[in-house]
C-alpha cells in the first residue's frame, strides 16, 4: 500500500491540458480567455507549462500566434530540437480538432490544479504537525492561511517587483480619475467625514474611540448600514457587548426613522408598522452579517471573514472586550500586552483581507479631570500600540453630554486625531438620539431649528 501511495501521481488530465493549449493554436480568439483564467502553474506537465509561457509571452508582445509561429518560438525558448518541437505541436493539434469546448477544458484544468494545491497544503500541514512546528493554535492558523490563499487563487506572496506595484497603482489612479467623487474608499454616508478621511479604505485599521454614552456603537452601525446598502458588498459586525436582537432593533430604528423607545416598548401605530415593513424590506436586501459571540479572538474573526464572499467592511465592538489568542484573560500590565497583541492582529487582519476594519475602543477617564473634555490620543486605554497600529483614529465628543446649557445641542464632534491619508481636524455631525443616528450637520431636524 505504501509503495502504491509513493508512486501515485497527483491528480491531472493530460488530455484537458493538451486541449486547452491546442485551442489557443486552433483559434487565436481563445487566447485572452485562457490567459485570464489560467496560470502556467495550473498545468501539471512541465512541457505544457513551458508552452503556455511561450504563448503568453507572444501574446504580451502582440505577436501573431498560429502553429507555425508558436513552433518557432517554442524552439527558441526550450531545449527541444526541431523534431521534438514539431511532434509536440502536432500532438496538440491532433488532440484538439475544435476550440468550441475550450471553456470546459479550462474548468477541468483549473479543478485538477485546485486539487493539487489542496493536497500540497495538507501535506505541508501534516508535516508541521509531525514535526510539532508550533502550538496547535499556530498550526491551525497556518492551515487557514494556506486554504485561504488557495481560495483566493494565489500562492504565498513573495517579493513583488516595483514595476508590478506601479502598474497596479496606475490602474487604481485611472479608476479614481473616472470616478466623479474622486474618493478612494467606501463612503461612510457622512459627506463631511468622507472628505476628511477619504472614505473607508482597504487594508486600513480605523479606530473609533469615545467615553461611554457618546454613540460609538450607533456610529459604527450607521457606517455598517450605509456600506451594506450602497456598496453591494458584505459588511460584518462582531458585537462583543450587545446581542444581535439589540443590534437589529437599532438598525431598524435607523432605517425606519422610528423612535427607538417605541420599538423597545412596542407602542406602534399603523404608520409606524408601514415604516417598519419598508425598513425590513430594505435591510433584507443588504449583505449585513452579525456575530454576537462574546468569546471571539482576532484569529476567530479572521477565520470567519475569510469565508465571506465580496467582503467590504468589518466592524468590531469593542477592542477591550476581545480576548487574546487562545482565549486567555489578562490583568494589569499583562492586559496591556494582550491589547497590544490584539491591536496588531487587527491590523494584520485588515491587510490580509484587504478591507477596512473599524474597531471601537473605550477611552480612559483622563479627560474627565480636564476642563476641556475633548478626548486626546493619550486617553486611549491600556496600550499606546493601539494608536501606533491604527491608520485612522476618530474620537466622538458631544458637548451637551457634559454641559446642559451648551449651544451645540445634539451636535457631535468627530475628531480626526490621526490620519495616514491626510490632515487631522474636526467634523461636526448631527446626533439624533431617538433614532440612534448620525447625519451631516446640514440635515436639520426637529422644532428647535
Amino acid at each position: 500500500m505504501e509503495e502504491e501511495l509513493l508512486y501515485r501521481q497527483p491528480p491531472h488530465s493530460p488530455e484537458a491540458e493538451y486541449s486547452v493549449l491546442g485551442s489557443m493554436l486552433v483559434n487565436s480568439h481563445c487566447i485572452p480567455q485562457v490567459i485570464e483564467a489560467l496560470k502556467a502553474e495550473d498545468f501539471y506537465l512541465e512541457q505544457n507549462q513551458l508552452f503556455f509561457r511561450t504563448i503568453h509571452t507572444m501574446f504580451s508582445h502582440a505577436k501573431v500566434i498560429d502553429p507555425v509561429t508558436a513552433l518557432e518560438q517554442l524552439r527558441l525558448n526550450s531545449d527541444l530540437d526541431e523534431a521534438a518541437s514539431r511532434n509536440y505541436v502536432m500532438q496538440l493539434l491532433d488532440v484538439t480538432p475544435t476550440a468550441a469546448n475550450v471553456t470546459e477544458y479550462i474548468e477541468i484544468v483549473r479543478d485538477f490544479s485546485l486539487m493539487r494545491r489542496v493536497a500540497q497544503a495538507m501535506e505541508d500541514i501534516l508535516g508541521m504537525v509531525q514535526r510539532k512546528d508550533g502550538s496547535g493554535q499556530e498550526i491551525l492558523e497556518a492551515a487557514e492561511q494556506r486554504i485561504y490563499a488557495i481560495r483566493q487563487g494565489r500562492a504565498a506572496q513573495g517579493l513583488i517587483p516595483i514595476s508590478q506595484v506601479i502598474q497596479d497603482v496606475y490602474g487604481r489612479l485611472e479608476e479614481l480619475a473616472a470616478n466623479d467623487d474622486h474618493m478612494p474608499g467606501l463612503s461612510t454616508g457622512l459627506s463631511d467625514l468622507d472628505r476628511a478621511i477619504s472614505g473607508l479604505n482597504n487594508s486600513d485599521l480605523i479606530l473609533l474611540a469615545a467615553r461611554p454614552g457618546m454613540g460609538k456603537t450607533s456610529m459604527a452601525l450607521n457606517l455598517l448600514l450605509n456600506v451594506g446598502k450602497s456598496s453591494g458588498k458584505s459588511a460584518v459586525f462582531f458585537s462583543l457587548e450587545m446581542s444581535r436582537e439589540q443590534l437589529a432593533m437599532r438598525l431598524l430604528s435607523n432605517e425606519a426613522f422610528i423612535d427607538n423607545k417605541k420599538l423597545t416598548t412596542g407602542d406602534l401605530n399603523d404608520e409606524d408598522w408601514g415604516k417598519i415593513a419598508l425598513a425590513c424590506a430594505a435591510l433584507n436586501q443588504t449583505k449585513i452579517l452579525i456575530d454576537d459571540n462574546p468569546m471571539l479572538t482576532a484569529a476567530d474573526m479572521l477565520a470567519k471573514c475569510r469565508r465571506v464572499e465580496n467582503l467590504g467592511l468589518v466592524c468590531i465592538d469593542y477592542l477591550q472586550l476581545m480576548q487574546s489568542s487562545g482565549g486567555k484573560s489578562y490583568a494589569g500590565e499583562n492586559r496591556q500586552q494582550a491589547v497590544s497583541d490584539i491591536s496588531r492582529s487587527l491590523k494584520i487582519m485588515a491587510k490580509e483581507l484587504n478591507v477596512p476594519v473599524l474597531c471601537l475602543s473605550q477611552l480612559s477617564r483622563a479627560n474627565e479631570s480636564r476642563s476641556d473634555k475633548r478626548p486626546m490620543l493619550s486617553d486611549l486605554r491600556e496600550s499606546g500600540a493601539i494608536e501606533q497600529d491604527a491608520d485612522i483614529v476618530l474620537f466622538l465628543y458631544r458637548d451637551d453630554y457634559y454641559h446642559e446649557d451648551t449651544e451645540k445641542h445634539n451636535i457631535a464632534e468627530c475628531i480626526v486625531a490621526k490620519n495616514r491619508h491626510g490632515e487631522t481636524g474636526k467634523v461636526e455631525l448631527r446626533w439624533m438620539p431617538e433614532y440612534t443616528q448620525f447625519s451631516t450637520l446640514d440635515n436639520r431636524y426637529g422644532d428647535d431649528e
